[in-house]
């Protein structure tokens, strides 16, 4: 019985180890990053009535109803 709870010890050392204490806290500035951002007006951002019947989507035509 004694050898089990040397095991058992043993094993909450390493867990102990391994995820006793919590990472250290990552800063808001390290996790945002500012990019500039294109203008809308440019070529990707007109508005093509021709060609906007390539992004129409209906539940309903899609399931053949």
């Amino acid at each position: 019985m004694n050898k089990g709870l040397s095991a058992e010890a043993a094993e909450a050392a390493v867990r102990n180890a391994r995820f006793g204490k919590l990472p250290e806290r990552i800063r808001l500035e390290d996790m945002t990053e500012a990019v500039e951002a294109a203008p809308a007006g440019g070529a990707n951002g007109s508005y093509d009535p021709e060609g906007s019947w390539k992004f129409y989507s209906c539940l309903a035509l899609d399931l053949g109803l």
